[in-house]
């Protein structure tokens, strides 16, 4: 089995989980880490991750990761608040010769949609400068409302429409500006930032719906957003501060292609801040409002199917969405190294078994 050596940039929620990942996988070597805080530079990166010391210290110095021998280098960094030095990451990396895969940039899922040329353009020049690869994917975007129906569709006669859906509660997830920026979440029902910003929801769901669109060999007219805001009744105690009664404590958002003037594809996330908000949107086929991804296909045949992260109930749901949303990528590492320059995704990319993942058993549970 042929070895990649990897690092790591950023150690936060999806980075922690990366980094234990690579370690406990045999293809895999971790050779280094760069963190942003000054308290973390030289602490060893195992510790970082909640894990035994694994004998490589992270470091603020990005020259000394670019300048070490990896082949991969997992960007786990924020990029929405921040796209342009996100960018800029992104062109010394690859530049530097090292493949990338990300989680952080969504409008980057797939290359034909709705990052700006100007954007691309940049990434591309690197990766011809580096003769590196870089890929960017998710639990959402990345799989659930886009690759999960394309692998659906491959059972389809027809198909009239695709509608796929986030479905979750958003109140254990600790990332203040995701939730109250982006979202939406305890803001005044007025608000009209984050999602309700002309261009957001396009900027980073449009590529999404543009693959699905590509599977399906459809030409799209048009890509339309929507966003509604619903109140909580009560205040709210969550892992990203207090939502005030009155607030908004629950977001519906749309991302739609459309063809001849139909709603043909089209990507939703119903977010709450308790399941039982906003009763009358969209919850699982069981009812539930938590952590579900759910795809509903208009075709012959016709599909409702759905997948639920953190079934166990013992699991910390956001925490669960952040390890798969981890593993997007990190699972991806061999075929990315070896892909030829650009921009890879999912749609050309081989689904990426987690090559050396089956453990026989946990807790005395099998893990298969």
């Amino acid at each position: 089995m042929q070895s990649y050596k990897v690092g790591v940039w950023a150690t936060g929620g999806v980075g922690r989980f990366a980094i234990r990942t690579i370690v406990d996988r045999p293809n895999l070597e971790l050779v280094g880490a760069w963190v942003h805080s000054p308290q973390k530079d030289g602490q060893d990166v195992g510790e970082l991750a909640g894990i035994e010391p694994v004998g490589v210290c992270a470091t603020r110095d990005e020259a000394e990761l670019l300048a070490g021998d990896s082949d991969c280098v997992v960007y786990a960094a924020p990029a929405g608040s921040r796209p342009r030095q996100a960018l800029d990451d992104f062109c010394r990396i690859l530049s530097a010769g090292k493949n990338v895969v990300t989680t952080s940039l969504p409008g980057l899922v797939y290359e034909r949609g709705s990052l700006s040329e100007r954007y691309l353009n940049a990434i591309r020049e690197a990766t011809q400068e580096g003769s590196s690869s870089i890929f960017s994917s998710g639990i959402e975007p990345g799989f659930g409302c886009d690759l999960f129906p394309i692998a659906l569709m491959s059972m389809s006669h027809k198909v009239y429409s695709v509608r796929g859906i986030e479905i979750t509660n958003y109140s254990q997830y600790p990332v203040e500006f995701d939730m109250r920026e982006l979202f939406g979440f305890g803001q005044p029902l007025d608000y009209q930032g984050g999602l309700k910003s002309p261009g957001v929801l396009k900027w980073g769901w449009g590529a999404a719906v543009t693959m699905v669109a590509d599977a399906l060999g459809a030409e799209l007219d048009d890509i339309t957003e929507s966003c509604e805001f619903l109140p909580t009744p009560r205040r709210l105690e969550t892992a990203c501060g207090v939502i005030e009664p009155g607030t908004v404590g629950a977001t519906w958002a749309r991302c739609v292609g459309v063809v001849d003037g139909e709603e043909v594809i089209t990507i939703e996330h119903v977010d709450r801040m308790a399941d039982d908000l906003a009763p009358e949107w969209p919850k699982s086929r069981s009812g539930g409002a938590d952590g579900t991804w759910r795809v509903i296909i208009d075709g012959e045949p016709s599909f409702d199917a759905e997948f639920e992260v953190g079934y166990r109930p013992d699991e910390n749901t956001s925490d669960q969405g952040l390890l798969a949303t981890g593993m997007r990528a990190v699972n991806a590492i061999p075929w990315v190294c070896d892909a030829p320059p650009g921009v890879v995704d999912a749609l050309h990319l081989p689904l990426t078994s987690p090559l050396g993942a089956l453990h026989p058993k946990r807790d005395g549970v099998p893990a298969f």
